[in-house]
């Protein structure tokens, strides 16, 4: 589906572009073409790709989706591959920017995002001095603005972990806790595969060999490099902390089971001593001073009482009772 398409001259909007007049504007002097596409069909990106001389592995990798992120060089032009990722009913949903850059155009494919780049569109054209650098100041808006819209997830995984490690101690919720630990560490895996891949990919843009269409722009493309380096750090620091809880977590899976055997144990030894004496006077032997003893079944009652009082005692002062 078409979302928009614009032509940009000097930094300025110049006109909003019917799709079957692409062609026009693109042999415009210091002009390019910015066309946003959201989940796009495979008659659309073909017609693009016509429009524009599209590789066509690119418009491949755009059409099936489902790729890594990553930045990729045809030619004169560039495809980047971004993912997406919004924290929906506490959920991560991912989705998937591709964009196609060369000097006389830019064209964003949104793809399984609730989330527009109308936003950056204003932004850059409230920026003119900075739109004048053509395509790769786009391609840099909008990176931008998938990055920081990491942020927010980010902040939201680390919030749900400080509650549950309020919560690590709380009696009775060991087993809750390790689902919610494993439930977050499967929400920072699928961050952490959003952000590594670009941060390795972004690296290209900026310092030494970079693609001709970015040499005005590196110092953007470092930027972004730089908020991707502190988000996967955030991330791996998240990751160990995580690991911390469910060894913390364990851990106190097999003190209370410790707690629950020495308990057992305290009580089986205390039935055992009276069963060990209970046994034993209720043989059935001839001679046996006890049983003639008129108070003999009071004593070995009251004996077998003491004994396993004071094996309470014990327990109890021990504190496995």
């Amino acid at each position: 589906m078409l979302i928009n398409c614009v032509a940009y001259q000097h930094g300025k909007r110049l006109a909003d572009v019917p799709i079957g007049e692409i062609g026009t504007y693109l042999h415009c002097p210091d002009c390019f073409v910015w066309v946003a596409l959201k989940d796009a069909e495979p008659d659309e990106l073909k017609y693009m790709q016509d429009q524009f001389s599209l590789h066509e592995l690119a418009v491949e990798d755009a059409l099936h989706g489902h790729q890594r992120p990553k930045i990729e060089e045809y030619g004169e032009s560039l495809f980047g591959v971004m993912h997406t990722v919004e924290m929906v009913g506490g959920e991560l949903v991912v989705g998937e920017l591709d964009v196609f850059v060369e000097e006389n155009y830019v064209v964003s494919v949104r793809n399984h995002s609730t989330q527009g780049f109308l936003g950056v569109r204003a932004r850059c054209e409230r920026e003119p001095q900075l739109l004048k650098q053509g395509s790769a100041f786009v391609f840099y808006a909008l990176m931008d603005a998938v990055v920081d819209r990491y942020f927010p997830v980010l902040d939201a995984i680390e919030s749900e972990l400080e509650v549950i490690e309020e919560n690590i101690f709380a009696s009775g919720t060991e087993r809750a806790n390790i689902e919610r630990l494993y439930q977050l560490k499967s929400k920072v895996t699928i961050l952490k595969h959003a952000v590594t891949p670009l941060m390795e990919a972004v690296a290209k843009l900026y310092g030494g060999r970079v693609p001709r269409i970015c040499v005005n722009t590196q110092e953007y493309f470092r930027d972004v490099y730089d908020h991707l380096y502190r988000i996967n750090a955030s991330i791996d620091t998240i990751r160990d902390t995580i690991g911390t809880a469910i060894q913390v977590n364990l851990s106190m899976v097999a003190i209370n089971g410790s707690e629950i055997n020495k308990r057992l144990a305290a009580w089986a030894a205390i039935f055992a001593v009276a069963t060990a004496f209970v046994g034993i006077w209720g043989m059935n032997f001839e001679v046996m001073p006890e049983l003639h003893w008129k108070y003999g079944y009071p004593a070995a009652v009251g004996f077998i009482t003491l004994l396993c009082g004071y094996l309470y005692y014990r327990f109890r002062k021990a504190g496995w009772l």
